[in-house]
């Protein structure tokens, strides 16, 4: 499907369905209110919308919808009322799903073509830019379907959409936002395709491919350490998940630099292929759905790539301990311990606390970047779910700053995340009588704890983000979501990568770790060193 940007009148906007949005309250006796925009367009059809609101086929309640037949008065076929809901509570996360709702009434239509107009009325300090990107990026993650591997795909039948700009001088504007937008959805769709692919195509070589293909495309730079090489750098902790899985891991890094003076930005992401939670072996109802537990290395990679096709002013190194956790004759015993490439020794007491282990790891090695900023994503905790269900993220971290500035980003992209503590009043929970530390705290504040035990392997300003409570979704009605995996965090880390390039910075420049290692492909490198 092309989304394109134009300048015309509504009455003479052509194609299948034109897409009007109505607000919610009473006007003059009526059930919903007529944007300016949309008054035009009811007077060239002689009153029809104003009829259709009389009769109450639709109200301008959020998200109802209501098609109706222009009867050759104006150059469009039909029209799609979309309701906005109360002009006071519109927001840029609202025309995304509204976007993503008319997108999908479209297609089930079966129309061939719509169009919009790209309006700022009632949303407070958005620019036109921002609204054009906001619906693009509806209308892109509402048509997403993961059909890989069905013999017969259902057809997306709209190979047009057309952003109306409501003056000439606009429509520069419009086509860089929605070509932002087009970016954005494109690189939450890879994370879905990755999440929702089995974990007999997504394996850890299967990731540490990605990335290659990526470094290619991107211009990337790219290291991926064996077993072997992990072996001699002490990344016992990894190594530990890893011993009862067929499939030998890899620790991939992921460079990209769009400023090469800039601090780095760390970005660590739990890459766990599959999760059968090792000896401590998960119930087996919905454990299918544990070939999604690397979200967080899927939305790294994402995140790096929309980065670099918007060609952002910002330093990114990403993290992906990749591995599957498996209950083999070699797997790790509940009991053993472990040494992590910190040198801080854990008691594992279950297995299926494994991410946080893989993550110990992998922030340790971050640190040799000498980051400003170290974030890391994981489905971590199903105790993240039980404390915020699965409308926002669990955050967790160590720099006030920095957690408003995510939590603002999320906003903006509509990923909410909500702040939970890191009292150290927890962190006798993960207290071990035999080693540094246990891996698991238990049921109470099981998110807590994990954060907690992160936080012991990290220096700089850091972030925690619990994906557990949004990266699946199971509810077919939502606007832009379709069943399975969300992509969950890859809108937000752009939204905040963006605004990192605007704030002040203090020093730049630091100097990053040779990778070295040969070259295996361009732009892509193997076997680094690995000397501690």
């Amino acid at each position: 499907m092309e989304i394109k940007a134009s300048y015309r009148a509504l009455t003479q906007a052509a194609g299948d369905l034109l897409v009007l949005g109505l607000y919610e309250g009473k006007n003059e006796g009526k059930t919903a209110i007529l944007p300016a925009t949309v008054g035009a367009v009811d007077r060239a059809l002689g009153g029809l919308i104003q009829e259709a609101i009389a009769r109450e086929e639709c109200s301008g309640k959020f998200l109802r919808t209501a098609i109706l037949h222009a009867q050759g008065r104006i150059a469009v076929r039909r029209l799609l009322l979309v309701g906005l809901g109360k002009r006071s509570e519109m927001t840029i996360e609202r025309l995304r799903q509204v976007m993503g709702m008319a997108a999908r009434r479209a297609r089930d239509a079966g129309a061939l073509s719509l169009c919009a107009p790209v309006a700022t009325d009632g949303i407070k300090r958005a620019t036109v830019q921002d609204v054009a990107q906001a619906m693009t990026e509806g209308i892109r993650l509402g048509l997403y379907r993961f059909q890989t591997y069905k013999t017969e795909r259902e057809p997306n039948t709209i190979r047009t959409c057309t952003l109306i700009a409501q003056d000439a001088s606009n429509v520069g504007a419009v086509e860089s936002g929605a070509r932002r937008g087009e970016i954005i959805a494109a690189g939450a769709a890879y994370a879905r395709d990755l999440c929702n692919s089995p974990a007999n195509v997504v394996t850890p070589g299967y990731l540490a491919e990605e990335a290659r293909a990526m470094a290619t495309a991107h211009g990337l730079r790219v290291t991926v350490l064996e077993r072997a090489d992990m072996a001699r750098l002490g990344m016992g902790a990894l190594m530990g998940v890893a011993q009862g899985a067929a499939t030998p891991p890899k620790f991939i890094v992921v460079e990209y630099e769009g400023d090469k003076k800039a601090q780095v930005i760390a970005l660590v992401g739990k890459s766990v292929t599959f999760d059968s939670g090792g000896i401590s072996l998960k119930p087996a109802e919905d454990m299918d759905r544990m070939k999604y537990d690397m979200t967080g290395g899927a939305t790294v990679l994402a995140t790096i790539r929309v980065a670099a096709q918007l060609r952002l002013p910002v330093r990114l190194v990403g993290l992906l301990p990749a591995t599957d956790n498996m209950p083999g004759g070699a797997a790790m015993h509940p009991g053993d311990i472990i040494t992590t490439l910190a040198g801080k020794t854990v008691e594992v007491v279950n297995t299926d606390a494994e991410g946080r282990l893989c993550l110990a790891d992998a922030l340790t090695y971050a640190l040799r970047y000498k980051p400003a900023v170290v974030i890391d994503l994981a489905t971590l905790t199903g105790a993240c779910v039980v404390a915020l269900g699965h409308h926002a993220m669990g955050l967790f971290g160590n720099d006030d700053a920095l957690l408003a500035r995510l939590r603002a980003a999320g906003d903006v992209a509509g990923e909410r995340a909500w702040p939970l503590p890191l009292w150290d009043d927890y962190f006798r929970q993960i207290q071990s009588d035999v080693a540094d530390l246990k891996n698991s705290g238990g049921r109470p504040g099981g998110a807590i704890t994990a954060a907690l035990f992160l936080k012991q392997f990290v220096k700089t300003p850091w972030a925690h983000f619990d994906l557990a409570s949004t990266a699946w979704n199971t509810d077919a009605a939502h606007p832009y979501l379709s069943k399975g995996a969300t992509g969950t965090g890859v809108r937000l880390l752009i939204a905040y990568l963006s605004s990192w390039t605007k704030a002040p910075r203090k020093s730049r420049g630091r100097s990053r770790p040779a990778p070295g290692g040969r070259v295996s492909r361009k732009g892509s490198r193997t076997n680094a060193p690995v000397a501690p």
